[in-house]
């Protein structure tokens, strides 16, 4: 049996939630540990240009961000490790977790901030403009301004992708909308939004079949009918997708609440607590409404301040 290492705090997961819950951990004397996850640095890697986070009046690129906010994080003696954690039994007083090595960690606090990995078609080349940071993405939000004045193409028919829409809307000179089926699976006030906005085109029964580009960027999308079977070709500069969001909360899900699509639910709310004493969520493994690196690294510090306090309640 391999030795059991004993910590006080661990933060399971990195970018903006995880590396601000290990600055304030760290600053506390907490000497957190930190599992970097599948994807160190999150989704915000995936992000080309960041525009939107306080103190970055140039911008800066997501992965740059990433490794500013984990060089903070060593600053302050956070112990940052390559892995991720791929068990944990959190039916004791202890923590019990497992790192992909085969090391078990016993921690006296948990900070979760493993995120949510947004849904793509898996399109070869959707993924090919995605990575190159060409022209598509999952947030509208946070990256509809680089398509201003331009023609963008959105796919999806819920609350998220019409909210995404309308964003886009006033950004985008044309925005096309399609829809798999031939109804939204919106809420209706959310559907009559984008119907009766002027610049929102909207086509039901239609399927992506390839994100069109020169290699650099997106110029276009076939789409096809999937009742009449036609072909046809949008001319667009952006292509977002918003058919939705997975936390990756799985190994969580025997001993922490989880709402129907698998976000973690707080036990109380205004706190970052969970039902299991002790352990605590940051980020967008908990938040679905907003999703922002903002919000994220917020509610990072909220976790590592909560933790501080019931070890320290622990100690009286």
């Amino acid at each position: 049996m391999s030795e059991i290492e004993k910590v006080k705090c661990l933060i399971i997961g990195s970018g903006p939630a995880g590396y601000t819950a290990a600055i304030y951990a760290a600053r506390a004397e907490m000497q957190p540990v930190m599992y970097q996850g599948m994807q160190p640095g999150g989704q915000l890697t995936t992000t080309n240009e960041v525009e939107n986070f306080p103190g970055y009046p140039e911008g800066v690129t997501g992965p740059d961000m990433m490794l500013q906010l984990e060089a903070q994080a060593k600053r302050f003696d956070t112990d940052v490790r390559f892995g991720f954690i791929t068990k944990v039994d959190f039916s004791g007083e202890i923590h019990k977790c497992w790192a992909d090595d085969g090391k078990e960690i016993h921690a006296e606090t948990v900070v979760i901030s493993t995120g949510a990995s947004a849904m793509y078609l898996g399109l070869e080349s959707e993924q090919l403009y995605l990575k190159n940071g060409g022209g598509v993405s999952a947030c509208a939000v946070c990256d509809g301004f680089f398509y201003r004045g331009q023609e963008t193409v959105i796919v999806g028919a819920g609350d998220s992708a019409c909210e995404e829409a309308h964003y886009l809307s006033k950004l985008c000179t044309k925005v096309t909308m399609l829809v798999r089926k031939d109804v939204f699976r919106a809420s209706k006030i959310m559907a009559d939004r984008v119907k009766n906005t002027e610049n929102i085109e909207i086509l039901y029964n239609t399927n992506t079949v390839e994100v069109l580009g020169d290699g650099q960027g997106v110029t276009g999308t076939l789409v096809k009918n999937s009742i009449t079977g036609e072909q046809t070709t949008i001319p667009c500069t952006g292509f977002f997708v918003a058919i939705g969001h997975k936390p990756n909360t799985d190994i969580f899900k025997d001993y922490i609440n989880l709402d129907s699509t698998g976000y973690i639910e707080y036990a109380q709310p205004g706190t970052s607590k969970t039902n299991v004493p002790g352990v605590f969520v940051a980020g967008d493994a908990a938040d679905k409404t907003y999703r922002q690196a903002i919000t994220a690294a917020g509610t990072g510090c909220m976790a590592a301040l909560d933790a501080e306090r019931y070890l320290a309640s622990k100690a009286h």
